[in-house]
Formats: structure tokens, C-alpha cells, sequence
């Protein structure tokens, strides 16, 4: 795991965003998988930037989302479709026939789910997939307790995290109380996984994941074993790193080769 501190949001937005775009500059046809909420939103303006000032090229990438909403059709203001359509999709040229969102209208949820892992497989698997996560150590909707081999399939969310996301709702309420989720196996499939974090209060969560020990109550300590996650966070979310000033001496040090 490597470990790369920013002195703000912004930084840590546009260095995820380059890690992107090599990617697709070197591999046109890269499967990219995306995250939704608050964290990922600067990275994607970011993205639309390259694409409009540099000629970022998304017509030919396949790309997977980590989760939708359960009872939210794809024209609601709070689905993950709506949210994907907005912050990225209607700005650059991906192809709509090449974009997957988990189905939250679907009548049968296991077979969508069961689809969802085969159309992964068919397009060859994930390349790249860039995670936020929760305070209390979710990644995707893998709430704690989660298999740490599990494939997607319906989350029942835990109060926490309906109140953090009520503020996209209005009240708790009103988020739904079930999702369909990548698993934390299918993620850790990806060949390359970027998890972004910003602010104190991730700082917590952050120094479990990079230095804690690797847990089912704390999904995202399994990126420990993932032969290539780079952690990008802010100063506030490393706040509580033990060894961050190591982590800045290692970064400062790379071979120019190592840098995006």
C-alpha cells in the first residue's frame, strides 16, 4: 500500500484525476470503476477539465459503478445513476452502452446482482477503482461485519450511515435502508484501486486502514493486501498517522519512473 499525503483537497483531486488519465491515455479502452458522494465530486471536475482542455478521450472505456440505492429509479435526484450523470457522464463523450450502475428498480435482486459480476467479467475486469470511505471503515456499501470475500450483492445500510448521507435526502428518513453493492472481493479484483480521504474526520478511519489490523469490522483494512491501493488523503485525514512524516520521506524519494 502506498500512502500519499496533499496538503488539501484539491491537490489530492488532481493527482487521483492524472492517475486516471494515464490510464486511459496509455489503455483507450480502460474498464474504469467509479465511486459516488462527496468525496470523489473534485476529481471528477478534474476529469471533465482534461477532457475538454486536453482532449481526455472516454469514448471507448467501459466503466462500473460501486453501488446503487435500492427503490431509487435512475431519473431520481438521489440515485447514483442521477448522481453519475451529473457530476461526470453528460460532460465527456462515454458511450451510454458502456456504462454500469447496479439496477435499485429491480425485481429480481440476486439474479441483478449475479449479472453485475458477469458483465465485470465479460468486459475483462476492472482496471481502476477509486473508493471513498466512511468513517467507520466502509468501502463501496460494505458496511462492518462484511465478508472480506464477498461479491455484490443487497446491503442493509446501518444507521450511521444513513445519517451521514441524510444531508443529500433532507432526513434519515428518507434514505433508504437497502442497497446493492459491489462486494469487497469483486473490489479487491480491481487491478489497481485508488481510495481518497478528506478531513479529521476520516482520520480515524484512515489510521485503521493503513495501520491498523486487517478486520471485517473495518472493510478497507483489506486494501492491505492489495498488490497495488495508493491511498491519497489530505493533512487532516493523516492527522492521526503514525508514521506519516515515513510516509512523506518515501513519496519524496520515489524514481521519477514511480510518478504520475
Amino acid at each position: 500500500m502506498e500512502v500519499l499525503i496533499f496538503d488539501n483537497e484539491a491537490d489530492v483531486s488532481s493527482y487521483a484525476a492524472r492517475i486516471f488519465s494515464k490510464l486511459m491515455r496509455r489503455k483507450p479502452d480502460a474498464v474504469l470503476g467509479f465511486a459516488t458522494g462527496s468525496t470523489p465530486e473534485p476529481m471528477y471536475a478534474e476529469m471533465r477539465r482534461q477532457h475538454t482542455e486536453e482532449s481526455l478521450d472516454f469514448g471507448r472505456v467501459t466503466t462500473f459503478n460501486l453501488d446503487e440505492y435500492v427503490g431509487l429509479a435512475a431519473d431520481d435526484r438521489n440515485s447514483y445513476h442521477y448522481y453519475m450523470w451529473k457530476v461526470l457522464f453528460d460532460h465527456v463523450n462515454v458511450r451510454s452502452d458502456r456504462i454500469n450502475i447496479p439496477d435499485g428498480m429491480s425485481n429480481d435482486v440476486p439474479a441483478t446482482c449475479d449479472d453485475y459480476e458477469k458483465r465485470i467479467q465479460a468486459a475483462g475486469g476492472i482496471d481502476l477503482q477509486v473508493l471513498g470511505v466512511g468513517g467507520d471503515g466502509h468501502i463501496g456499501f460494505n458496511e462492518p461485519t462484511s465478508s472480506l470475500a464477498s461479491r455484490t450483492r443487497i446491503r442493509t445500510l446501518t444507521q450511521k450511515t444513513r445519517e451521514d448521507n441524510a444531508r443529500f435526502f433532507g432526513a434519515v428518513s428518507d434514505v433508504p435502508r437497502h442497497c446493492i453493492t459491489m462486494g469487497i472481493g469483486t473490489i479487491m479484483d480491481a487491478r489497481e484501486i485508488v481510495l481518497l480521504a478528506f478531513g479529521e474526520r476520516k482520520a480515524n478511519a484512515i489510521r485503521q486502514v493503513v495501520e491498523g489490523p486487517i478486520s471485517a469490522m473495518c472493510p478497507a483494512t483489506v486494501l492491505q493486501l492489495h498488490a497495488k491501493a495508493t491511498v491519497l488523503i489530505d493533512k487532516g485525514a493523516a492527522s492521526r498517522l503514525r508514521l506519516k512524516e515515513y510516509y512523506k520521506e518515501v513519496a519524496a524519494n520515489k524514481p521519477d519512473w514511480q510518478r504520475v
